[in-house]
């Protein structure tokens, strides 16, 4: 058995409401559900909140709600393992196979995508799969500022360092991390274990954290019909 844990809480400070403010013209919560179900890989798509008013958003998308999350696990401080090991432990699922944590904001997310996740995972090519994007920038070429807005190089021993040679670094894209059962049940630090990663195109890379950011990403979901 396999499903698909969406952690969203009502307590968004940055943006409030977030989880189920309206994006481009539905809550935002209900594309990564639609993605989920549509991808035909779980037997269960759950929404874990502590908040009414989106357990009634994600029922109206199709997930369940079949468990109130503990105000503990729904603070700003909760990490996603425990919330996630909490659903598992609620689902109590004898035969459970795969979890997938999948964010409330990510409006992003493709169902190839989520296939080749699990595939990876039911290949024994991980414990854990999550998408990737490398930074536009190279750390070594990166600058300070001081409180007067006077730059300089955080490091000078890169100052003539070309940024072709520059290692290139990526980030989490903050979409999901699709893991075996047995990985999210006994995790040791996350990057102590085989963590493989999936490479998203940059316009499908968007961490929306402020009103900016929420206008931005509306401006190119938009257009995805017109992008490769």
């Amino acid at each position: 058995m396999n499903i698909a844990v969406i952690p969203a809480r009502g307590g968004s400070k940055r943006i409030p409401r977030k989880n189920i403010k309206e994006f481009c013209g539905k809550p935002i919560i209900s594309y990564p559900i639609e993605a989920a179900i549509k991808s035909g890989l779980f037997d269960q798509v759950v929404v874990s909140t502590d908040d009414e008013e989106i357990a009634q958003v994600a029922l109206a998308y199709g997930a369940s709600v079949p468990f109130t999350r503990p105000a503990e696990l729904a603070n700003d401080y909760a990490p996603t393992i425990p919330v996630i090991q909490h659903a598992i432990k609620a689902l109590a699922i004898s035969n459970l196979k795969t979890a997938c944590c999948i964010y409330p904001a990510a409006a992003f997310l493709t169902t190839s995508l989520l296939t080749k996740a699990y595939q990876l995972i039911n290949e024994n090519a991980a414990d854990f799969v999550m998408p990737v994007i490398a930074y536009s920038c190279p750390f070594e070429r990166a600058l300070k500022m001081d409180d007067q807005g006077l730059v300089s190089m955080r490091n000078l021993d890169n100052l003539d360092q070309r940024t072709q040679d520059c290692e290139v670094l990526y980030h989490d894209v903050g979409q999901f991390y699709f893991g075996s059962a047995q990985a999210w049940q006994n995790p040791s630090q996350f990057y102590d274990r085989r963590v493989k990663s999936i490479q998203v195109p940059k316009y499908r890379a968007h961490d929306i954290d402020t009103l900016d950011d929420w206008q931005l990403a509306e401006l190119v979901f938009r257009q995805l019909d017109t992008l490769p």
